[in-house]
């Protein structure tokens, strides 16, 4: 047997190599709903959070979210907003602008039992800016990471937050200039993700 031929046997043999992507599901991992298993559609920049990036922040936001307002932007997966959920949150608003998301989220919600969660099919953007102020303990904001969103997306959610409230923001890079009355209270790196948890002043 000929090496080339031997060569081309044994690479046939060996099973292919998928290339990475997102994964297909995520699981919530504290509060009521733990274990749970939300799904990842097949979309252009659907890119939930990691498990590793979600314990972190609800580790350093301190784990129970009882009583707080929570906005979730960019949903996507839903992981951020149903985790804020799962802890007790008060009110949960999760934002999406793809219809097909949308159903899924609401399916979810009702599957799950959230009461305290709402799903609005909207533009973040647009959404955010036309919200009344001072309407959130936490905005999470996880835009897709080639949409030039993070910039202006925070400053739209810094009017939306308590004094003492939290913006958490997650992108490719971290923002080195924050809006008037922000200040970064924790960051960290993780692979392609950047995440930074903003104080309002």
């Amino acid at each position: 047997m000929s090496v080339p031929r031997a060569a081309a046997r044994a690479a046939a043999a060996r099973p292919a190599v998928r290339p990475a992507g997102p994964p297909r599901e995520v699981r919530l991992i504290g509060g009521s709903l733990r274990g749970r298993k939300l799904p990842v559609a097949d979309r252009p920049g659907l890119r939930p959070t990691p498990d590793r990036v979600r314990e972190t922040l609800f580790n350093w936001l301190g784990q129970e979210l009882a009583g707080w307002r929570v906005l979730d932007a960019f949903a996507g997966s839903g992981a951020l907003g149903f985790e804020a959920a799962s802890r007790g949150a008060a009110e949960v608003w999760l934002l999406e602008s793809d219809p097909a998301l949308v159903r899924s989220l609401r399916d979810l919600r009702e599957r799950f039992g959230v009461p305290s969660l709402r799903v609005e099919r909207a533009e973040a953007l647009a959404w955010m800016r036309r919200a009344p102020a001072a309407s959130f303990e936490l905005v999470l904001l996880d835009p897709p990471f080639d949409s030039g969103l993070a910039a202006p997306a925070l400053e739209a959610a810094r009017a939306l937050v308590v004094p003492g409230g939290w913006i958490y923001l997650e992108a490719s890079m971290p923002l080195q200039v924050l809006p008037a009355g922000l200040h970064e209270w924790r960051r960290l790196r993780a692979g392609a993700v950047s995440a930074q948890l903003l104080r309002v002043d």
